[in-house]
């Protein structure tokens, strides 16, 4: 171990690197970045949300689905009780639904879970996967949730999209799906 005034003089040696020289680093990270063909962001990915296969309700604008996760808006049009549920708090569509659903993340939001909890309002179901959201909405009356939209199948139905960029719509759009 150096004593202090050693440390001192050592660190009084240390040379710093020129600003060219780190551009030209920088330069080349972004070239080989590029090179490699990784793109510089990955774009966002389309949510559907779904419901039960024979669930006759409809999500009819953003304030809406925002309302329902909130659990402001507690029933369907004909009487059923909205059962929504999320996904893990560190899943990437949970963190995409949240900030352009809830205006957050879901860190942001224990606060305001815990503040409601005591006056008898339970945040929506926490699932451990896309799969498991399919499965609970489909078995589950009233269930609404939110997948990416090319996991979307036969067992429910999708009644909303939030497209890649940040725009809500009832229309199924063109999607890019892997086979």
């Amino acid at each position: 171990m150096l004593s202090r005034p050693a440390m001192l003089r050592y660190r009084d040696r240390l040379i710093m690197p020129a600003p060219r020289q780190c551009m030209s680093v920088l330069l080349l990270g972004w070239t080989l970045l590029l090179c490699m063909g990784q793109p510089l962001a990955a774009p966002a990915d389309t949510l559907a949300v779904v419901v039960p296969k024979t669930q006759s309700g409809k999500i009819g604008s953003l304030v809406d689905l925002s309302l329902i996760y909130w659990r402001k808006k507690l029933y369907w049009s004909e009487g059923v009780r909205m059962q929504p549920v999320n996904l893990p708090t560190d899943s990437p569509q949970r963190r995409q639904f949240s900030q352009r659903v809830l205006g957050s993340l879901p860190e942001a939001q224990a606060e305001y879970w815990n503040e409601v909890y005591y006056h008898g309002t339970t945040p929506p179901h926490v699932v451990s996967s896309q799969e498991a959201v399919l499965r609970y909405v489909a078995d589950t009356p009233g269930g609404i949730g939110y997948v990416d939209a090319c996991k979307v199948d036969a067992r429910v139905k999708a009644v909303a999209w939030l497209l890649g960029d940040g725009s809500f719509t009832t229309s199924q759009p063109a999607l890019n799906c892997p086979p």
